[in-house]
């Protein structure tokens, strides 16, 4: 199963209100484990910072200018994407942003279903705690000291370590659990072989099996090989 584990930064709140993605980062994921394959870009979005945002992650326009717009990036990162399912803290966020950019550059929209929302699992599984990345961070260990300010790539890393904490610890079960009619085999028996139902036949000519004798009666009486042919 590949997971695409994302997060976005934007210059607000609302693409309805003209606001953009400023930059993509993604971690991807094969069976719960990172593969070592990432997507991150910044992006141009044609428009001013607002103060609030360049607050919040310290992209400035003058720096956003070398970058190119959405619609540049968008097959690259459809491409990426492919048909993965996407992991995001509050994914409805996101979502609205990529879909927003994909419509505008005239590219396919992703299906609402494709994403997988940690903030709403952080609050099933410990409802009326605090479900922040920081603070999902802060129960399970994770190392955020990096975080600094929110960046994409950054961000989307730590939140592949949260988020196989939160479906049950990081590396569940290294892909060994093996599914039959009846339901998941233990791990234990999804990997150890079955015994053989015949025999292998002996691999010792007769010519090493005198020699290996003639080896044995020259040791003498007490060899150590003598005492465990015996028992």
């Amino acid at each position: 199963m590949r997971e695409i584990v994302l997060d976005t930064e934007t210059t607000g709140f609302e693409p309805a209100e003209g606001h953009r993605i400023v930059e993509i980062g993604a971690v991807e994921l094969f069976n719960h484990m990172p593969t070592g394959r990432t997507y991150h870009q910044y992006i141009n979005p044609q428009r001013d910072m607002p103060t609030e945002a360049f607050e919040v992650h310290g992209l400035a326009e003058d720096f956003l200018r070398g970058f190119p717009p959405f619609t540049q990036i968008a097959d690259a990162f459809l491409t990426f994407v492919a048909d993965a399912r996407l992991v995001i803290h509050n994914a409805a966020f996101d979502m609205k942003f990529l879909n927003a950019e994909l419509k505008w550059a005239g590219r396919p929209l992703l299906a609402a279903d494709i994403a997988i929302d940690t903030l709403a699992i952080a609050r099933r599984r410990f409802p009326g705690s605090p479900a922040s990345l920081d603070a999902l961070c802060r129960r399970f260990g994770v190392d955020n000291s990096a975080r600094e300010k929110h960046g994409a790539l950054l961000d989307s890393e730590i939140l592949a370590e949260v988020y196989l904490e939160l479906i049950g610890g990081r590396q569940p079960d290294f892909a060994l659990t093996v599914t039959t009619a009846s339901g998941p085999m233990p791990q234990a028996q999804a990997w150890r072989p079955p015994a053989r139902p015949r025999a292998l036949p002996p691999r010792l000519t007769e010519a090493e099996l005198s020699a290996h004798a003639a080896f044995v009666e020259g040791l003498g009486d007490g060899a150590i090989w003598r005492a465990r042919q015996a028992g």
